[in-house]
Order: C-alpha cells, then structure tokens, then sequence
C-alpha cells in the first residue's frame, strides 16, 4: 500500500467512525440517561440497581434473553469483588457487551471484497419498508468502490416501485441492472441475473427479492424457489442470504429475524436507520440471540453511510 493509499485508508476510517458515533447518539442518549435514573442515590450496585439495569436494558431493546445473560455476568462481577461502585457501572457493562459478542462464533468483516467465488452472489430478503432496496444500492455503491463488477437483479416483481428504485440505484452508483416487466416470475428474474453475471465476468450480483413477510410456508418455497434455479447456473448459489432489518423497529426486528431465519438459510444480516432511532440496543440483541454476523449497518442518508459491522468500534462508540 502506498502513502497515498494509507492516509487515504485512515481518513475514510476516521469518517467512519464519525459517521458511526454520529448514528448511535440517540440511542446514547437514551441508554445513559436512563441507567443515570437507575443508580441514583445508590453508591454500590446492588440488587435494586441490577433490578434496574435489567429494566434499562429491556426497554433499550437489547431483548429479554440477552439482558438476563448481561445482569448475570454481571451479577457474577459484583459477587467476586464485593465492593463494586455505581461509577464502575458504565466499565462493567461496556466490558460484559463486548465479551458476549465476542463469544458468537461470527467475525467482523474488515473489507467489502470478496474471496474467491466468482460472481459471489447475495440474496437479499426482508420486509418492505426497512430500507432493502437502499441498502442494495449503496451496498453496489461500496463494492464498486472496492474495485468489483457488479450487477443487480430486480427480483421483487410484486412491486412496481420495487423495480424502478432498483433501476434508479443501478444509474446512480453506474452498475447493471436485469430487470423484467412487473409481475414476472421472480426466480427468471435471478436466473437471468446470475446467467448475465457469468457471461459479463461480474465479480457480485446482489439479487432483490419480494419484500413480504406471507406466510412462513409462501414464503420458504418462493425463496427455496430462486435458490434452486440460481443454482442451476452456480452450483453453491446464493453465497450469502442477507436479511435486512430496521434497527428502529426494536423487538419486531428480532420477530421478523425469528420468522427469515425459519423460512431460508439466512447468513448475514444487515440493520439499517441506527441514525434515526434510540433504539440501537436491538443491534446487541440480534447478535446474541441469532448467532447470525450483523456484517453491515446503516448509521445516515449518505450513500457511504452503509458500514461493515466491528463489534468492538459499535461497543466502543456506544460508551465513549
């Protein structure tokens, strides 16, 4: 890497950051204000304070599960030392967030380059209305920044805006679009993208898909459907099923993950609006709870606001 490249590198990272602090200062401001409540007038964490950190949490939109894992680490925590003040708190916690996710058996992503399959294809599914088809495009966006080929297919034929909004992407970031008339069969539209995807030597082809969370059984054969006849083209097709949720829609994104992960092989997920919401702690939760990389998030409207996820730099920018 030259200097050039290296000062580049460190200038978008500090961006970065500053996006990401920047998308998590509700619910910072929310979270801290709330567990400010709950130590007052106490000095040492006690029972009462954990009772109100479980609550803090809870309502934080961590979820039940991962908030009785958190108080009881802690709890363990004070137990040992004794003596531990209500200032030590925010260290303890912070300390307790970042080993739980680290304990999932999921890394961070460092780049938006792929290995060696080629066209690496992602399925992209999730309800309408959580940003899908944004997250698509400035996905496109990002990993032609990163030197790819890319081409995206407008599988969500239900929708006829779901088609344009696709298009409007592919001529806004300069990638192609395979696109067919509304209604069409959803899996011809991404068999002919992965077919178009070999042919034109696309390094990605992200496919979109019909944003309706039906019945689990409609919904597991549409899917299952594409699946199949992308592989007719690439064998191990799709490399990546990418659930997209709406951070600020709290506990009904981790409903809509419970309901995704039962209907298709979901490998990653992506959560999105992290700027506009204090309910952030979802984020936390879904990583525990589904074991299941959070490899993306939305922190702002810019089309480079689409990030990898780094446990450590959310852990870290959510207590600064």
């Amino acid at each position: 890497m030259g200097l050039f490249d290296f000062f580049k590198k460190k200038q978008e990272s500090g961006e970065a950051q500053e996006a990401l602090d920047k998308g998590l200062e509700k619910t910072k401001e929310g979270f801290f204000s709330k567990i400010t409540r709950a130590v007052v007038g106490k000095s040492t964490i006690d029972d009462d304070v954990l009772d109100n950190l479980e609550e803090v949490l809870v309502t934080s939109d961590v979820g039940v599960t991962t908030t009785l894992k958190i108080v009881d680490r802690i709890q363990k925590r004070v137990a040992q030392d004794k003596y531990v003040s209500t200032d030590d708190l925010h260290h303890l916690l912070k300390d307790e967030i970042q080993g739980l996710l680290a304990e999932n058996n999921s890394n961070d992503f460092e780049t938006f380059e792929y290995g060696n399959q080629k066209p690496y294809v992602i399925m992209v599914v999730g309800v309408n209305g959580v940003g899908k088809t944004t997250t698509i495009g400035k996905l496109a966006h990002q990993l032609k920044a990163a030197g790819n080929k890319v081409v995206l297919g407008a599988a969500d034929t239900f929708r006829a805006a779901a088609v344009d909004q696709i298009q409007l992407w592919g001529e806004r970031v300069g990638v192609r679009v395979v696109a067919q008339p509304m209604g069409s069969d959803p899996a011809s539209v991404a068999y002919d993208t992965v077919k178009s995807a070999v042919a034109n030597g696309d390094d990605v082809a992200i496919i979109d898909t019909a944003g309706r969370l039906h019945n689990k059984v409609g919904l597991m054969n549409e899917l299952t459907k594409i699946k199949n006849v992308m592989q007719k083209v690439i064998p191990n097709a799709p490399h990546e099923i990418l659930l997209v949720l709406d951070a600020s829609t709290g506990q009904n994104a981790i409903e809509q993950a419970t309901q995704f992960t039962q209907a298709t092989d979901v490998n990653a997920l992506a959560l999105t609006k992290l700027d506009g919401t204090a309910k952030g702690g979802v984020v936390i939760g879904i990583s525990d709870q589904f074991k299941i990389p959070v490899k993306y998030i939305g922190v702002g409207e810019k089309i480079g606001d689409l990030q990898l996820f780094n446990k450590k730099d959310f852990v870290d920018s959510l207590f600064k």
